[in-house]
Protein backbone atom coordinates (compact mmCIF):
# COMPACT_ATOMS: atom_id res chain seq x y z
CA UNK A 1 0.00 0.00 0.00
CA UNK A 2 1.47 3.20 -0.75
CA UNK A 3 1.43 5.98 2.17
CA UNK A 4 -0.59 9.07 2.42
CA UNK A 5 1.83 11.85 2.48
CA UNK A 6 -0.38 13.94 5.14
CA UNK A 7 0.12 11.24 7.95
CA UNK A 8 1.07 12.83 11.21
CA UNK A 9 3.76 12.06 14.05
CA UNK A 10 1.91 11.75 17.18
CA UNK A 11 -1.07 11.59 18.64
CA UNK A 12 -1.12 12.62 22.34
CA UNK A 13 -3.72 12.57 25.39
CA UNK A 14 -3.73 15.61 26.77
CA UNK A 15 -6.08 15.53 29.43
CA UNK A 16 -9.91 15.30 30.92
CA UNK A 17 -11.93 16.77 33.47
CA UNK A 18 -15.39 16.56 34.52
CA UNK A 19 -17.80 19.39 35.86
CA UNK A 20 -20.92 17.64 38.44
CA UNK A 21 -22.22 20.73 38.44
CA UNK A 22 -23.09 21.35 34.90
CA UNK A 23 -22.68 17.43 34.16
CA UNK A 24 -20.10 18.07 31.91
CA UNK A 25 -17.08 16.01 30.32
CA UNK A 26 -14.25 17.20 28.66
CA UNK A 27 -11.57 15.58 26.67
CA UNK A 28 -8.26 17.17 25.11
CA UNK A 29 -6.16 15.88 22.55
CA UNK A 30 -3.31 17.26 20.08
CA UNK A 31 -1.69 15.62 17.36
CA UNK A 32 1.69 17.30 16.26
CA UNK A 33 0.49 20.49 18.15
CA UNK A 34 -2.58 20.88 16.93
CA UNK A 35 -5.42 20.84 19.30
CA UNK A 36 -8.95 19.04 19.73
CA UNK A 37 -11.43 19.34 22.28
CA UNK A 38 -14.67 17.00 23.02
CA UNK A 39 -17.48 17.54 25.27
CA UNK A 40 -20.17 15.02 26.86
CA UNK A 41 -23.09 16.64 28.57
CA UNK A 42 -24.62 14.09 30.80
CA UNK A 43 -27.22 14.28 33.95
CA UNK A 44 -26.20 17.13 36.40
CA UNK A 45 -28.11 15.57 39.44
CA UNK A 46 -25.53 11.94 38.26
CA UNK A 47 -23.86 10.40 40.88
CA UNK A 48 -20.02 11.52 39.77
CA UNK A 49 -17.82 11.16 42.65
CA UNK A 50 -18.34 7.28 43.12
CA UNK A 51 -15.24 5.45 41.89
CA UNK A 52 -17.52 3.91 39.33
CA UNK A 53 -18.49 7.24 37.34
CA UNK A 54 -14.41 8.66 37.61
CA UNK A 55 -13.32 5.03 35.91
CA UNK A 56 -16.22 5.19 33.39
CA UNK A 57 -15.22 8.81 32.50
CA UNK A 58 -11.96 8.11 31.99
CA UNK A 59 -12.48 5.33 29.57
CA UNK A 60 -14.73 8.02 27.70
CA UNK A 61 -11.67 9.99 27.48
CA UNK A 62 -9.42 6.70 25.71
CA UNK A 63 -12.04 5.60 23.30
CA UNK A 64 -13.55 8.94 22.44
CA UNK A 65 -9.94 9.89 21.26
CA UNK A 66 -10.00 8.20 18.11
CA UNK A 67 -12.23 10.33 16.02
CA UNK A 68 -8.93 13.01 16.43
CA UNK A 69 -6.41 10.48 16.06
CA UNK A 70 -7.56 9.45 12.61
CA UNK A 71 -7.22 13.63 10.79
CA UNK A 72 -3.25 12.40 10.48
CA UNK A 73 -3.06 9.10 11.77
CA UNK A 74 0.38 8.98 13.15
CA UNK A 75 2.45 5.83 14.00
CA UNK A 76 2.38 7.03 17.87
CA UNK A 77 -0.14 6.97 20.12
CA UNK A 78 0.98 8.96 23.37
CA UNK A 79 -1.11 8.37 26.48
CA UNK A 80 0.57 11.06 28.44
CA UNK A 81 -0.34 11.37 32.10
CA UNK A 82 -2.98 8.27 32.28
CA UNK A 83 -1.43 5.34 33.01
CA UNK A 84 -2.61 1.89 31.53
CA UNK A 85 -2.98 -1.63 32.39
CA UNK A 86 -1.74 -4.14 29.99
CA UNK A 87 -5.27 -4.82 29.42
CA UNK A 88 -6.53 -1.63 28.39
CA UNK A 89 -2.99 -1.29 25.95
CA UNK A 90 -3.85 -4.43 24.40
CA UNK A 91 -7.66 -3.35 24.47
CA UNK A 92 -6.81 0.11 23.18
CA UNK A 93 -4.22 -1.33 20.52
CA UNK A 94 -7.11 -3.77 18.86
CA UNK A 95 -9.58 -0.73 18.91
CA UNK A 96 -7.38 1.54 16.92
CA UNK A 97 -6.31 -1.27 14.58
CA UNK A 98 -9.34 -2.89 13.55
CA UNK A 99 -11.99 -0.61 14.48
CA UNK A 100 -10.13 1.83 12.00
CA UNK A 101 -9.64 -0.93 9.38
CA UNK A 102 -12.44 0.38 7.63
CA UNK A 103 -10.49 4.06 7.59
CA UNK A 104 -6.88 2.40 6.83
CA UNK A 105 -8.36 0.01 3.74
CA UNK A 106 -10.37 3.18 1.83
CA UNK A 107 -7.20 5.62 2.69
CA UNK A 108 -4.31 3.29 1.13
CA UNK A 109 -3.07 3.04 5.19
CA UNK A 110 -1.08 0.81 7.01
CA UNK A 111 -1.67 1.16 10.54
CA UNK A 112 -0.44 -2.15 12.17
CA UNK A 113 2.69 -0.90 13.42
CA UNK A 114 0.90 1.44 15.37
CA UNK A 115 2.81 2.09 19.11
CA UNK A 116 1.07 3.00 22.11
CA UNK A 117 3.37 4.78 24.63
CA UNK A 118 2.27 5.51 28.29
CA UNK A 119 2.77 4.92 31.67
CA UNK A 120 1.73 0.98 33.02
CA UNK A 121 -0.97 0.50 35.63
CA UNK A 122 -1.08 -1.97 37.95
CA UNK A 123 -4.44 -4.17 37.81
CA UNK A 124 -6.66 -4.01 40.74
CA UNK A 125 -6.17 -7.12 43.10
CA UNK A 126 -9.28 -9.08 43.68
CA UNK A 127 -10.45 -7.03 46.64
CA UNK A 128 -10.86 -4.30 43.55
CA UNK A 129 -13.65 -6.47 42.08
CA UNK A 130 -17.14 -5.24 41.08
CA UNK A 131 -19.48 -5.83 43.74
CA UNK A 132 -21.83 -8.07 43.53
CA UNK A 133 -25.70 -7.10 43.98
CA UNK A 134 -26.73 -6.86 47.24
CA UNK A 135 -29.57 -9.55 48.83
CA UNK A 136 -32.84 -8.39 48.15
CA UNK A 137 -31.94 -5.08 46.00
CA UNK A 138 -34.82 -6.12 43.55
CA UNK A 139 -33.75 -6.65 40.36
CA UNK A 140 -31.68 -5.25 37.42
CA UNK A 141 -31.50 -1.68 36.07
CA UNK A 142 -31.13 -1.56 32.65
CA UNK A 143 -29.77 1.14 30.17
CA UNK A 144 -30.77 -0.03 26.46
CA UNK A 145 -28.85 2.69 24.09
CA UNK A 146 -31.46 3.19 21.75
CA UNK A 147 -31.12 3.71 17.79
CA UNK A 148 -35.04 3.43 16.73
CA UNK A 149 -34.11 0.44 14.37
CA UNK A 150 -35.09 -3.12 14.68
CA UNK A 151 -32.47 -4.14 16.83
CA UNK A 152 -32.93 -2.16 19.64
CA UNK A 153 -36.92 -2.37 19.41
CA UNK A 154 -36.13 -5.95 19.50
CA UNK A 155 -33.88 -5.65 22.79
CA UNK A 156 -35.72 -3.10 24.90
CA UNK A 157 -39.13 -5.68 24.21
CA UNK A 158 -37.16 -8.17 25.75
CA UNK A 159 -35.24 -6.95 28.20
CA UNK A 160 -38.65 -4.59 29.57
CA UNK A 161 -40.05 -8.26 30.83
CA UNK A 162 -36.94 -8.76 32.89
CA UNK A 163 -35.56 -5.27 34.71
CA UNK A 164 -36.36 -1.87 35.22
CA UNK A 165 -35.49 -0.30 32.03
CA UNK A 166 -34.26 2.91 30.40
CA UNK A 167 -33.66 4.05 26.97
CA UNK A 168 -30.17 6.06 26.61
CA UNK A 169 -29.95 8.50 23.20
CA UNK A 170 -26.50 9.84 22.42
CA UNK A 171 -26.90 13.01 20.31
CA UNK A 172 -25.30 16.29 19.42
CA UNK A 173 -26.39 19.64 21.67
CA UNK A 174 -30.09 20.92 20.63
CA UNK A 175 -30.18 18.46 18.03
CA UNK A 176 -32.98 14.97 17.64
CA UNK A 177 -33.73 12.53 15.44
CA UNK A 178 -37.40 11.70 14.39
CA UNK A 179 -36.21 8.50 13.48
CA UNK A 180 -35.24 7.77 17.47
CA UNK A 181 -37.86 10.01 19.36
CA UNK A 182 -40.62 8.67 17.36
CA UNK A 183 -40.12 4.75 18.17
CA UNK A 184 -38.63 5.59 21.91
CA UNK A 185 -42.29 7.51 22.42
CA UNK A 186 -43.92 3.80 21.94
CA UNK A 187 -41.89 2.69 24.12
CA UNK A 188 -43.48 4.92 26.99
CA UNK A 189 -39.99 4.09 28.92
CA UNK A 190 -37.90 6.90 30.49
CA UNK A 191 -35.13 8.24 27.87
CA UNK A 192 -31.91 9.66 29.66
CA UNK A 193 -29.72 11.49 27.16
CA UNK A 194 -26.05 12.74 26.17
CA UNK A 195 -25.13 15.19 24.67
CA UNK A 196 -22.09 14.80 22.42
CA UNK A 197 -19.85 18.18 21.05
CA UNK A 198 -17.34 16.84 18.63
CA UNK A 199 -14.24 19.33 17.64
CA UNK A 200 -15.87 21.50 15.09
CA UNK A 201 -12.73 21.18 13.41
CA UNK A 202 -13.61 17.50 12.27
CA UNK A 203 -16.62 19.33 10.67
CA UNK A 204 -14.19 21.12 8.57
CA UNK A 205 -11.86 17.71 7.55
CA UNK A 206 -11.60 18.25 3.72
CA UNK A 207 -10.64 22.14 3.86
CA UNK A 208 -7.74 21.24 6.70
CA UNK A 209 -6.32 18.62 4.75
CA UNK A 210 -7.45 15.74 7.23
CA UNK A 211 -7.44 12.03 6.61
CA UNK A 212 -11.47 11.05 6.72
CA UNK A 213 -13.28 7.83 7.13
CA UNK A 214 -15.31 5.62 9.46
CA UNK A 215 -14.46 5.25 13.10
CA UNK A 216 -15.78 2.74 16.03
CA UNK A 217 -18.47 5.42 16.91
CA UNK A 218 -20.70 2.09 18.73
CA UNK A 219 -17.35 2.29 20.64
CA UNK A 220 -17.35 5.69 22.09
CA UNK A 221 -21.16 5.52 22.70
CA UNK A 222 -21.05 2.20 24.56
CA UNK A 223 -18.13 4.23 27.00
CA UNK A 224 -20.56 7.00 27.27
CA UNK A 225 -23.21 4.62 28.18
CA UNK A 226 -21.70 2.82 30.91
CA UNK A 227 -20.64 6.55 32.04
CA UNK A 228 -24.49 7.21 32.15
CA UNK A 229 -25.67 4.11 34.02
CA UNK A 230 -23.16 4.72 36.36
CA UNK A 231 -24.07 8.24 36.83
CA UNK A 232 -27.72 7.07 37.71
CA UNK A 233 -27.06 4.43 39.61
CA UNK A 234 -27.97 1.56 36.50
CA UNK A 235 -25.96 -1.78 36.86
CA UNK A 236 -26.31 -2.93 33.68
CA UNK A 237 -25.73 -1.56 30.05
CA UNK A 238 -27.44 -3.98 26.99
CA UNK A 239 -26.62 -3.17 23.78
CA UNK A 240 -28.17 -4.80 20.38
CA UNK A 241 -25.64 -6.16 18.39
CA UNK A 242 -26.32 -9.29 16.82
CA UNK A 243 -24.73 -12.44 15.80
CA UNK A 244 -23.83 -10.82 11.94
CA UNK A 245 -21.93 -8.06 13.21
CA UNK A 246 -18.84 -9.79 14.03
CA UNK A 247 -18.90 -10.99 10.30
CA UNK A 248 -15.97 -9.11 8.59
CA UNK A 249 -17.29 -6.96 5.48
CA UNK A 250 -13.95 -8.05 3.24
CA UNK A 251 -10.74 -9.62 3.61
CA UNK A 252 -7.65 -7.75 2.05
CA UNK A 253 -4.57 -8.85 2.14
CA UNK A 254 -5.04 -11.43 4.40
CA UNK A 255 -6.31 -8.58 6.89
CA UNK A 256 -10.28 -8.53 8.06
CA UNK A 257 -12.12 -5.47 7.47
CA UNK A 258 -15.52 -5.14 9.65
CA UNK A 259 -17.37 -1.90 8.88
CA UNK A 260 -19.43 -3.36 12.46
CA UNK A 261 -16.29 -4.08 14.34
CA UNK A 262 -17.21 -2.04 17.52
CA UNK A 263 -20.81 -3.81 17.24
CA UNK A 264 -18.69 -7.19 17.33
CA UNK A 265 -18.06 -10.25 19.81
CA UNK A 266 -14.26 -9.59 19.68
CA UNK A 267 -14.87 -5.77 21.10
CA UNK A 268 -17.90 -6.38 23.46
CA UNK A 269 -15.15 -8.95 24.90
CA UNK A 270 -12.30 -6.63 24.82
CA UNK A 271 -14.24 -3.81 26.52
CA UNK A 272 -16.29 -6.09 29.04
CA UNK A 273 -12.44 -7.33 30.02
CA UNK A 274 -11.53 -3.37 30.55
CA UNK A 275 -14.30 -3.09 32.75
CA UNK A 276 -14.23 -5.95 34.98
CA UNK A 277 -10.48 -4.98 35.27
CA UNK A 278 -11.04 -1.21 36.41
CA UNK A 279 -11.96 -2.66 40.04
CA UNK A 280 -14.56 0.41 40.40
CA UNK A 281 -17.77 -1.45 40.47
CA UNK A 282 -19.00 -0.31 36.76
CA UNK A 283 -22.24 -1.67 35.19
CA UNK A 284 -22.35 -4.70 33.75
CA UNK A 285 -21.89 -4.56 29.77
CA UNK A 286 -23.04 -7.24 26.84
CA UNK A 287 -25.52 -7.43 24.00
CA UNK A 288 -28.52 -9.30 24.34
CA UNK A 289 -28.82 -9.94 20.07
CA UNK A 290 -25.09 -11.64 20.07
CA UNK A 291 -26.64 -15.27 19.46
CA UNK A 292 -29.20 -14.64 17.43
CA UNK A 293 -29.00 -13.19 13.00
CA UNK A 294 -30.56 -10.62 11.85
CA UNK A 295 -33.55 -13.04 10.34
CA UNK A 296 -34.52 -13.39 13.89
CA UNK A 297 -34.38 -10.12 15.02
CA UNK A 298 -36.60 -9.11 11.43
CA UNK A 299 -39.34 -12.14 12.70
CA UNK A 300 -39.45 -10.85 16.11
CA UNK A 301 -39.87 -7.38 15.23
CA UNK A 302 -42.80 -8.37 12.43
CA UNK A 303 -44.81 -9.61 15.62
CA UNK A 304 -44.09 -5.68 16.81
CA UNK A 305 -46.91 -4.42 15.11
CA UNK A 306 -47.11 -0.68 17.10
CA UNK A 307 -43.47 0.14 15.68
CA UNK A 308 -44.16 -0.73 12.72
CA UNK A 309 -45.58 2.95 11.75
CA UNK A 310 -42.94 4.84 13.67
CA UNK A 311 -39.36 3.23 13.15
CA UNK A 312 -37.16 4.18 10.40
CA UNK A 313 -33.79 2.71 9.34
CA UNK A 314 -32.54 4.85 6.69
CA UNK A 315 -29.38 6.13 6.43
CA UNK A 316 -31.25 9.92 5.23
CA UNK A 317 -32.81 9.93 8.88
CA UNK A 318 -29.51 10.54 10.02
CA UNK A 319 -27.68 12.98 8.00
CA UNK A 320 -25.72 15.32 10.45
CA UNK A 321 -26.85 18.53 7.87
CA UNK A 322 -30.41 19.34 8.73
CA UNK A 323 -31.48 20.22 5.38
CA UNK A 324 -30.52 16.65 3.96
CA UNK A 325 -32.47 14.91 6.61
CA UNK A 326 -35.17 13.19 5.44
CA UNK A 327 -38.46 12.43 7.27
CA UNK A 328 -39.47 9.51 5.11
CA UNK A 329 -37.36 6.17 3.91
CA UNK A 330 -35.52 7.55 0.99
CA UNK A 331 -35.98 3.85 -0.80
CA UNK A 332 -32.80 3.42 -2.42
CA UNK A 333 -29.86 3.28 0.10
CA UNK A 334 -28.51 0.50 1.57
CA UNK A 335 -30.23 0.82 5.06
CA UNK A 336 -33.42 0.48 3.42
CA UNK A 337 -32.83 -2.32 1.05
CA UNK A 338 -31.64 -4.21 3.63
CA UNK A 339 -34.32 -3.75 6.23
CA UNK A 340 -37.16 -4.42 3.07
CA UNK A 341 -35.17 -7.89 2.18
CA UNK A 342 -34.77 -9.24 6.26
CA UNK A 343 -38.60 -8.32 6.87
CA UNK A 344 -39.87 -9.80 3.36
CA UNK A 345 -40.30 -13.33 4.85
CA UNK A 346 -42.17 -12.06 7.38
CA UNK A 347 -44.60 -9.22 6.64
CA UNK A 348 -47.22 -9.36 3.95
CA UNK A 349 -45.98 -7.19 1.62
CA UNK A 350 -49.07 -4.74 1.76
CA UNK A 351 -47.51 -3.68 5.03
CA UNK A 352 -44.11 -3.21 4.11
CA UNK A 353 -45.21 -0.80 1.38
CA UNK A 354 -47.37 0.62 3.89
CA UNK A 355 -44.34 0.91 6.17
CA UNK A 356 -42.30 2.73 3.30
CA UNK A 357 -44.84 5.06 1.86
CA UNK A 358 -44.51 6.38 5.42
CA UNK A 359 -46.12 4.26 8.06
CA UNK A 360 -48.98 6.48 9.94
CA UNK A 361 -48.20 9.76 7.84
CA UNK A 362 -49.28 11.12 4.26
CA UNK A 363 -47.19 9.15 1.80
CA UNK A 364 -44.29 11.03 0.08
CA UNK A 365 -43.89 11.78 -3.29
CA UNK A 366 -42.20 8.93 -4.86
CA UNK A 367 -42.24 6.79 -1.92
CA UNK A 368 -41.68 3.02 -2.46
CA UNK A 369 -40.65 -0.37 -1.18
CA UNK A 370 -37.08 -1.00 -2.86
CA UNK A 371 -38.33 -4.58 -3.43
CA UNK A 372 -40.52 -3.16 -5.84
CA UNK A 373 -38.27 -0.57 -7.75
CA UNK A 374 -35.84 -2.49 -10.16
CA UNK A 375 -32.94 0.08 -10.15
CA UNK A 376 -32.90 -0.93 -6.84
CA UNK A 377 -31.38 -4.50 -8.29
CA UNK A 378 -27.41 -3.82 -7.98
CA UNK A 379 -27.60 -2.78 -4.28
CA UNK A 380 -29.74 -6.39 -3.26
CA UNK A 381 -26.95 -8.02 -5.61
CA UNK A 382 -24.32 -6.28 -3.47
CA UNK A 383 -26.46 -7.61 -0.06
CA UNK A 384 -26.75 -11.41 -1.64
CA UNK A 385 -23.38 -11.50 -2.91
CA UNK A 386 -24.59 -12.21 -6.10
CA UNK A 387 -22.78 -9.27 -8.19
CA UNK A 388 -19.06 -8.54 -8.45
CA UNK A 389 -19.59 -5.92 -6.01
CA UNK A 390 -18.32 -5.94 -2.21
CA UNK A 391 -21.16 -6.26 1.07
CA UNK A 392 -21.05 -2.69 1.34
CA UNK A 393 -19.76 -0.76 4.21
CA UNK A 394 -22.97 -0.30 6.07
CA UNK A 395 -24.91 -2.37 9.22
CA UNK A 396 -26.44 -5.19 7.18
CA UNK A 397 -26.60 -8.35 7.91
CA UNK A 398 -24.49 -11.43 6.82
CA UNK A 399 -24.79 -12.89 2.75
CA UNK A 400 -26.43 -15.92 3.85
CA UNK A 401 -28.88 -14.22 6.21
CA UNK A 402 -29.86 -12.11 2.84
CA UNK A 403 -30.07 -15.11 0.93
CA UNK A 404 -32.04 -16.98 3.47
CA UNK A 405 -34.71 -13.68 3.25
CA UNK A 406 -34.77 -13.36 -0.26
CA UNK A 407 -35.53 -17.41 -0.50
CA UNK A 408 -37.88 -17.35 2.10
CA UNK A 409 -39.73 -14.23 1.27
CA UNK A 410 -40.35 -15.10 -2.08
CA UNK A 411 -42.10 -18.45 -1.25
CA UNK A 412 -44.90 -16.49 0.27
CA UNK A 413 -47.68 -16.14 -2.19
CA UNK A 414 -48.35 -12.56 -2.11
CA UNK A 415 -44.90 -12.07 -3.23
CA UNK A 416 -45.53 -14.50 -6.47
CA UNK A 417 -45.67 -10.98 -8.82
CA UNK A 418 -42.60 -9.18 -7.26
CA UNK A 419 -40.64 -9.58 -10.54
CA UNK A 420 -37.21 -8.32 -8.44
CA UNK A 421 -37.67 -10.34 -5.95
CA UNK A 422 -38.36 -13.25 -7.72
CA UNK A 423 -35.19 -13.08 -10.14
CA UNK A 424 -32.86 -12.11 -7.17
CA UNK A 425 -34.46 -15.62 -5.40
CA UNK A 426 -33.81 -17.22 -8.04
CA UNK A 427 -29.81 -16.08 -8.76
CA UNK A 428 -29.43 -17.08 -5.10
CA UNK A 429 -31.21 -20.65 -5.74
CA UNK A 430 -29.08 -21.12 -8.26
CA UNK A 431 -25.77 -20.44 -6.25
CA UNK A 432 -23.32 -24.49 -5.10
CA UNK A 433 -23.87 -23.29 -1.60
CA UNK A 434 -27.51 -21.54 -1.92
CA UNK A 435 -28.99 -21.90 1.68
CA UNK A 436 -30.99 -24.96 2.00
CA UNK A 437 -34.35 -24.82 3.93
CA UNK A 438 -32.36 -26.60 6.70
CA UNK A 439 -29.63 -23.91 6.92
CA UNK A 440 -32.48 -21.23 6.67
CA UNK A 441 -34.50 -23.05 10.00
CA UNK A 442 -31.12 -22.83 11.63
CA UNK A 443 -30.56 -19.11 11.55
CA UNK A 444 -34.04 -18.63 13.54
CA UNK A 445 -32.09 -20.70 16.47
CA UNK A 446 -28.69 -19.56 18.66
CA UNK A 447 -25.92 -19.77 16.32
CA UNK A 448 -23.05 -17.93 18.58
CA UNK A 449 -21.65 -17.59 21.97
CA UNK A 450 -22.65 -14.34 24.03
CA UNK A 451 -22.36 -12.83 27.56
CA UNK A 452 -26.21 -13.32 28.52
CA UNK A 453 -25.91 -13.25 32.31
CA UNK A 454 -28.61 -15.48 33.82
CA UNK A 455 -30.85 -12.55 34.93
CA UNK A 456 -31.30 -11.63 31.22
CA UNK A 457 -31.13 -15.54 29.73
CA UNK A 458 -34.68 -16.08 28.62
CA UNK A 459 -35.85 -19.23 27.05
CA UNK A 460 -36.76 -17.24 23.40
CA UNK A 461 -33.04 -15.39 23.57
CA UNK A 462 -31.39 -19.17 24.03
CA UNK A 463 -33.18 -21.44 22.90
Amino acid sequence: MSESPRRGNVFRYESYETDAAAGLLSCWYSLDGRRFSERFTLSPDGRWDTPAARAAARLVFLLAGVSYYKTAAPPVIDLGAIAVTETERAFLREYYLQGLGEFAYQNGLDLTPLRIEGPAAQAPGPAAAPPRRPPGRGGPRALVPFGGGIDSIVTVEQVRQRADAALFVVSRPGDRFAAIERPAAVTGLPVIRADREIDPQLLRSKDLGFLNGHVPVTGILSAVAVLAAALEGRDTVVMSNEWSASIPTLEDRGRTVNHQYSKSESFEAGFRAVLAGAGAGLPDYFSLLRPRTELWVAERFAALRRYHASFRSCNRAFHIDKALRLDHWCGHCDKCCFIDLILAPFLPVTELERIFAGGDRPASPGSREPLADPAQADRFRALLGTSAGSKPFECVGEVNECRAAALLAARRPDRADSKLLQELAAEVAALPDAPTPAASAAMLRPVGAHFIPPAFASEDLLR
